[in-house]
């Protein structure tokens, strides 16, 4: 099939390669020119064939909505707009209405991966009505990773944006412990190899996760994390979780813990969040700052 997709940074990039690997036809539309196959979303329009299929991967908020608000100028009754962006769950009701107005479809997805998903594939939680989300199906299909796990059509619209919320949140909550557990492992006398602990951890045993392995990977490029300074920010997703969580009487206490843990860190050098940005930076490479 053929897609529009906006915005080609690190994910979008990486996400038209995969699907046009699947043999799918895709036109890009990006800011920058060097990246972009086309140089407006109405060129990105007129060069789908009807009914389109536009997916959004911009960064939340208003880059979304003046988006959103234009490719609904532009597309057609029938076409689909799927955001896959880190939006608010309550943004995609919005959406859809205003869409929906239209006779445009919405569909939100969540998208986990990072810079790994080109290889191998994007863990996808999409919302929506089962009409729009079978049109998208194929992209779908071309994203997620080999197997029969992966993907999820997780509800109505908003569940896509909202099962992705929580699995960060999640996300936060592991990383902490990861982290806290390296400070002390570093703070005694008695250890005296903390990287090897960690790569022993790998095999055999309950905490063994692909975020253990990409803490390895952070160690074996700086074995004491001494390059990286103490800093993590957060993406508003773990902020989003536990407002979630306080709407609806559901304890966060971990989750809750390691937010503030991150605000912590812009306060002081601390020596878990250079464990959090180096993690980061593996799983997604987001910036890290050096001291």
């Amino acid at each position: 099939m053929e897609l529009g997709l906006v915005g080609l940074g690190k994910m979008g990039g990486n996400m038209r390669e995969r699907i046009r690997r699947a043999g799918h036809t895709v036109i890009g539309y990006d800011r920058n020119p060097d990246v972009a196959d086309v140089h407006s979303l109405k060129k990105l329009v007129d060069s789908l064939k009807g009914p389109r299929v536009v997916w959004v991967m911009v960064p939340a908020g208003a880059a979304t909505q003046s988006t959103i608000d234009e490719l609904g100028e532009l597309l057609s009754p029938g076409d689909i707009v799927v955001d896959g962006g880190n939006s608010r769950w309550t943004d995609d009701e919005k959406h859809a209405v205003e869409l929906g107005l239209k006779d445009i479809g919405f569909v939100d997805c969540g998208v986990s991966g990072g810079v790994w998903g080109l290889e191998n594939g994007y863990a996808l939680m999409y919302g929506g009505d089962a009409e729009n989300v079978a049109k998208v199906q194929p992209i779908f299909d071309a994203l997620k990773p080999e197997g029969d796990f992966g993907a999820v059509h997780a509800g109505k619209v908003g569940s896509g944006h909202f099962s992705k919320m929580v699995h960060n949140g999640i996300e936060y909550a592991m990383m902490q412990a990861y982290a806290e557990g390296w400070e002390l492992l570093e703070k005694v006398n008695s250890v005296t190899d903390v990287r090897e602990v960690f790569r022993s951890w790998q095999e055999g045993t309950v905490i063994r996760s692909w975020l253990l392995d990409l803490a390895v990977n952070a160690l074996d490029d700086d074995e004491h994390l001494d390059k990286l300074k103490g800093f993590a920010q957060d993406s508003g997703e773990g902020r989003w979780t536990v407002e979630a969580a306080i709407d609806n009487a559901v304890p966060l206490p971990a989750i809750t813990a390691s937010l503030f843990a991150r605000f912590a860190s812009r306060q002081d050098d601390s020596p878990q969040m250079k464990m959090i940005a180096a993690l980061r930076n593996q799983f997604g490479g987001h910036a890290v700052e050096s001291k």
